[in-house]
This record gives structure tokens, C-alpha cells and sequence, in this order.
């Protein structure tokens, strides 16, 4: 069945209160050929794409990721002058063991996820280490933090031939290769840095894999894979693309986000919205720790375009926010959330599964992807989100990978948003937010 995709199940009308933003069909070419004119989601979805692409148009702010120069500005000085929250992200950083410049690399050749052999967490480590320390060194300055980053970088792309393993080398591909090119974008330009071949390692080994997942998503059913599966791999393929300069990668990222088929764009990672602010997350039947991730992954996904001049934050009338917002309400406590039917099919053959109430694994779970999303909702555009402020206060200051376990979930993101995604103390928050309606 390579390459085939069978009929879905039937979705379940939305109660009334909820909107579906149901599944929408790739309109293959019409972006091309400038076919636009079909009314409709889609044509829309098209006509913001293309828009996006055009704004995108000053590609390759370096650094440009998730941080601008500005954004090291502003942490360097708050860090200097000893302003809270800022200095407990700061010491949360230099704490960690990863951020160490006596950290040791562990190169391989082939990284195995999946299966028999695994031995990715060197790979894991070593990525997180080589941001931690190339962060250490933009905020506190000096230059052993900044040439261990260069040293795990140059170290990798002179290694590492493959990513292996069953499905779960997607993952791998997804997370880690967004991860490597965050890390590489804070040291390029620096004497050392072998720039060229990192490049060859990114679109040589994790790109094809990235583009393999959002096209032919492992030969299954288009609906088999969950929201942070398509968004890791969206993520590494976008930053690969700021990272290379290479306008068409970041192009079909983008459109991805807004046209994809799979549950990672946009109307299918937050298929219900609600009144009151709120929108129901692809996998909130499945599980907490997973939605958390999907949140963090988004957001990774909409800081990056962000800081290259393209706006997806808003996208569907802010639904990211209302779905963080949703993800944040159960997480603390509350169970007076909306649950709208979720039906997908599943395997290659689409065998119909349903989720009919809200999934309660690994509620509460610490994760430290909530400082993003709050702050650019609130301190850039003034909503208000009061239950990701509540997530925000329960998990100040936010670490990184090695302080939330040893195991992979713990390094799903890069984390230490205080330090670096805080713009304004809570005393400096305006007092007429705008709620997200």
C-alpha cells in the first residue's frame, strides 16, 4: 500500500459551541498556477500561504531561530543586572551538566530510535549540550562555552552518516534535527565553525527523512500519526531552511502548516474550537505528556517563522493560543473542559478509533515549553491567557534537557524559556488584556 491513502472514517458532527475545522485536501498546483479563485477553506488557506511566503520574502535573520540578536540582548542585560525572573533562568542554566564547556561529545556514525540497538540518548545530550553551552556563551560572553558548541557541532557533522531504527527515527529525524540547526544558528559565523558541513549533515541525513515523513507518513493512513510527529518533522525542515538559506524548504514548511494533510497543520492539530477561549488539541484523548509536547512543538514551529518575519501565531483567530489555553486548564487541575468526538483511522488500512473524553496520562506533567507561548501572546500582543500564566507560575524558572528526567521526553524541547522568553515581569503586564474570545 506504499504511497495509497484510503477513505477516513466518518467524523462526528461538533456539538453545539464547537467549530470542526475538519480535514482539507492538499490543493495540489493551484498555488502554482495561481488557481485561486475556488471559494472555500481552502482556497483561503492557500491565498494566507502564499502570503506567507511573500513575507517571508527577507529570509535568513541570523540569529534567527528561536532568538534574535535582540532577544540575547535582552537577556544579557537583565541577567547582568541581576533582574528576576531572568537570573533564577540564568542559574538554572549554568546548573545544568549539559551546559558545561568540560562537556564530552559522543559522535557515532549511525544514531539508532527504534527497535533493536537504541542509541540515541548520545545523540540527545549532545544536542542539548551544544545549545546550552552556545546560550551560555551569547548571555554570559567568554569563549569556552561558545568553542564547546563549535567542538559537538563540528564533531556530529564530521560523524554522523544516518538515523536508523523503526518508526520512531522519525522522530528522532524531527526533534533533533530542529534541535542541531537552533543550536548550530547561535554560532554561525564564528571562526571554527564548519558551517558548510553541518549544512551537508542537516539536508543530507535529517531533511530527506523530514520530507520522506510529510509526504509519505511511513506509508500509513494519512490520520495514523499524531500531531507532534508531522510538527517535529515541520520544524526540523523549517529550520533547515533558515539555517541554509534556502528559500523553497522554508516555503514548503510553511505551506505545510497551513495545507498539510497530515496532524500537523494547523485545522487538524486543533480540529474544535469553543466558546470562551478555548480549542480542543489533536491529542488531548491520547494523553497529557503528549499534548504538552504537541503545544511545545507548535510553538518552536511558530517562533521560528516569527523571527523570519512570518506570523502563524495568529492563525485561525489565535487557535494555537485557545488550544495552549485548553492544554493548560486540565493540566491544572480543571475538569470543566469541553470534549468534542475525535474519530482517525489508524494503520494503513484507516481502522476507525475514537476518543470520547480527555485523556488523563501523565496529567500535570512539568514541561518547559509554556514561557513561549505565554509571552508572546501576552507580552507582544496583549491577550490574555490566565491559565498558561498559571502553567508559567507553576514551572518558573524553566529548565532545559537533563532536568526533567533522563529519558528522551525530558529533551523534547530545548527549553529554558525564563531566560530566554520572558519580556515583561508580571508587575509590567498591562491590566487591559484582551481575551482570546
Amino acid at each position: 500500500m506504499s504511497g495509497q491513502r484510503t477513505a477516513l472514517p466518518a467524523e462526528p458532527a461538533a456539538p453545539s459551541g464547537a467549530t470542526g475545522l475538519g480535514r482539507r485536501r492538499l490543493l495540489q498546483g493551484a498555488a502554482a498556477a495561481g488557481g485561486l479563485a475556488a471559494a472555500g477553506a481552502g482556497g483561503l488557506r492557500i491565498a494566507r500561504a502564499q502570503e506567507s511566503a511573500e513575507d517571508a520574502g527577507a529570509l535568513a535573520v541570523h540569529p534567527g531561530m528561536l532568538h534574535t540578536q535582540a532577544d540575547f540582548d535582552r537577556m544579557a542585560a537583565k541577567v547582568d543586572a541581576g533582574l528576576e525572573p531572568w537570573l533564577s533562568g540564568w542559574n538554572r542554566l549554568t546548573a545544568n551538566g549539559r551546559a558545561q564547556s568540560t562537556w564530552t561529545a559522543r559522535p557515532t556514525a549511525v544514531i539508532i530510535r527504534g527497535g533493536t540497538g537504541q542509541n540515541y540518548p548520545q545523540l540527545y545530550n549532545d544536542v542539548h549540550a551544544a545549545y546550552q553551552n552556545a546560550l551560555r556563551w551569547k548571555v554570559g560572553g567568554g569563549t569556552a562555552h561558545r568553542d564547546k558548541a563549535i567542538e559537538i557541532l563540528n564533531a556530529w557533522s564530521s560523524t554522523l552518516e544516518s538515523v536508523q531504527g523503526n518508526a520512531d527515527r522519525f522522530l528522532a529525524a524531527g526533534i533533533y534535527g530542529y534541535q542541531f540547526c537552533a543550536a548550530a544558528d547561535i554560532v554561525r559565523g564564528q571562526s571554527g565553525f564548519d558551517l558548510g558541513a553541518f549544512q551537508d549533515m542537516m539536508t543530507g541525513v535529517f531533511l530527506p527523512m523530514n520530507e520522506s515523513f510529510l509526504t509519505g507518513h511511513n506509508d500509513a493512513c494519512i490520520t495514523n500519526y499524531w500531531a507532534n510527529w508531522d510538527l517535529c518533522n515541520m520544524a526540523s525542515k523549517l529550520a533547515i531552511g533558515i539555517l541554509c538559506d534556502d528559500q523553497g524548504v522554508v516555503d514548503e514548511a510553511i505551506d505545510y502548516f497551513w495545507n498539510g494533510e497530515g496532524n500537523g497543520s494547523i485545522g487538524n492539530a486543533v480540529p474544535f474550537t469553543y466558546d470562551g477561549g478555548l480549542a480542543q488539541w489533536q491529542e488531548s484523548g491520547r494523553d497529557q505528556g503528549h499534548s504538552i509536547m504537541g503545544i511545545g512543538l507548535m510553538a518552536t514551529f511558530m517562533e521560528m517563522a516569527w523571527n523570519q518575519g512570518v506570523d502563524l501565531y495568529g492563525a485561525d483567530g489565535n487557535a494555537f493560543a485557545k488550544a495552549a489555553e485548553y492544554v493548560a486548564r486540565y493540566n491544572r487541575g480543571h475538569d470543566d473542559l469541553p470534549f468534542t468526538k475525535y474519530s482517525w483511522g489508524t494503520g494503513q488500512n484507516c481502522a476507525y478509533r475514537e476518543h470520547t473524553a480527555m485523556g488523563s496520562g501523565g496529567r500535570g506533567q512539568a514541561r518547559p515549553v509554556w514561557e513561549m507561548v505565554f509571552h508572546h501572546y501576552t507580552s507582544r500582543r496583549g491577550f490574555a491567557m490566565p491559565n498558561v500564566a498559571d502553567m508559567c507560575g507553576a514551572n518558573s524558572p524553566e529548565g532545559g534537557g537533563g532536568d526533567y528526567g533522563s529519558t528522551s521526553g525530558g529533551y523534547d524541547t530545548l527549553g529554558f524559556g525564563t531566560l530566554a522568553h520572558v519580556r515583561l515581569t508580571w508587575d509590567e503586564m498591562p491590566e487591559d488584556l484582551e481575551p482570546l474570545g
